[in-house]
């Protein structure tokens, strides 16, 4: 057995075959991937990694696998899945990932590959554990695979906490030794027992207020954005392919920027944290269907018109459409009366958060700073917007948002 000390759930106890995954090539890269990416703009502790997240979410599943009875080959397959979970991410965590699925069609938690392979592979073939059995559950499905990825996952748990930890906000504060006392399972469904309505409730009001104070900040979108039309050039302009950059770390992929013509100037305004600024600042409701539903393609046709429009480069023009909010926490079941109910019929905050995260959608226009201005009432006019009810550039507007004092 290994005990390993952290900063959130302080002794972490690791045996079996987490404990020989441990040490794999695989699991230590994750070393080298920050949890947050780009949050570390705002928030300068922010520099946690998915190693440690992959511990407190292997600690947190070997309480919830020891509360509700799961013993056997059951319970080793979902400790090692749950160490395993993030082994498929690549560089800075989500940020560059909707740029390798549109190259091959795969997320962080495909990882049949990654699992069957390698050293990963011949330590789970010795624990008898089938890799593929193991990647089912990383993707959360069947009967355990909810424990690790699911509405009421210990996956969620363990970075709402960590990550309120490392950035020092208190949004994400729940009681997560609670919510793993109260789980149970139901006809093969994991929900919180009776009496755990707000409990549940905890999750969702954690997640909508870490939302827009920390994982969609404005400060780390606009370098997410950079950073992955900088990732955009490496593959178009060089040898490098979408596999490959998966497989990157955090350090593979700027030492790439930095010595691509292309991407060199990218690199090096991430380094010195000279990022570009909003030009565009635009709420749901001022923004076009056919805008919010535009394909990638589309979108990179406009920042061309655009930039062109202006008299800059391409490249210092960058439209940011996030996806439409969603809110998978709401339909979390717990037990009420006896009967199983999901948390959005049964809680009335759910719409009262639901109405609040619309209403903190943005969608985003960035630029050099000496320029926002020009490419803001550019970008407006190609996109179709409510330009009165969008903010075009915040120095012309005149305002500061209490998040802007990060900037």
């Amino acid at each position: 057995m290994i005990t390993i000390k952290d900063s959130v759930h302080d002794h972490i106890e690791v045996d079996g075959v987490a404990a020989a995954l441990l040490d794999t090539p695989e699991v230590q890269r994750l070393r080298h991937i920050k949890q947050l990416g780009t949050v570390q703009y705002v928030y300068p502790s922010a520099n946690h990694t998915r190693f440690e997240h992959s511990l407190g979410v292997y600690h947190l599943a070997s309480r919830a696998l020891d509360h509700l009875g799961v013993e056997g080959i059951n319970a080793e397959r979902v400790r090692a899945a749950a160490l395993l979970h993030d082994v498929g991410h690549g560089p800075f965590s989500h940020n560059v990932e909707a740029l390798t699925h549109r190259h091959t069609g795969k997320y962080h938690d495909d990882v049949d590959e990654l699992l069957a392979e390698g050293t990963v592979g011949d330590v789970l073939r010795e624990y008898d554990l089938d890799p593929a059995r193991v990647a089912e559950l990383v993707r959360g499905e069947g009967k355990y695979g909810q424990v690790v990825s699911g509405e009421l996952d210990v996956d969620r748990m363990d970075y709402l906490v960590r990550d309120a930890h490392h950035t020092g906000v208190p949004y994400g504060t729940i009681d997560h030794e609670r919510l793993v006392r109260e789980l149970t399972f139901v006809d093969g469904e994991l929900v919180l027992a009776e009496g755990n309505v707000q409990t549940a409730e905890s999750l969702l009001v954690a997640r909508a207020l870490m939302n827009p104070t920390v994982y969609q900040h404005p400060v780390a979108r606009i370098s997410k954005a950079m950073l992955r039309r900088a990732a955009e050039h490496l593959l178009a302009d060089t040898d490098c392919t979408a596999g490959r950059l998966r497989r990157m770390d955090d350090h593979d992929l700027l030492v790439a920027l930095r010595n691509i013509g292309d991407t060199a100037e990218f690199a090096r305004r991430l380094d010195a944290r000279d990022l570009y600024k909003r030009g565009v600042w635009a709420e749901l409701s001022d923004v076009p269907d056919s805008v919010l539903d535009a394909p990638h393609d589309e979108i990179r046709d406009v920042e061309e018109r655009v930039a062109a429009s202006v008299g800059v480069e391409p490249e210092h023009v960058v439209v940011d459409v996030p996806a439409k909010p969603s809110m998978r926490e709401s339909t979390s079941r717990v037990v009420v009366n006896g009967e199983i109910r999901q948390l959005g019929r049964q809680s009335p905050l759910v719409n009262a958060l639901r109405t609040a995260q619309m209403n903190q959608w943005r969608l985003g226009v960035y630029a050099p700073a000496d320029v926002a201005d020009s490419v803001g009432r550019a970008a407006a006019d190609e996109l179709g917007l409510d330009i009165d009810g969008a903010l075009v550039n915040d120095v012309r507007a005149g305002q500061a948002t209490t998040l802007d004092q990060f900037d």
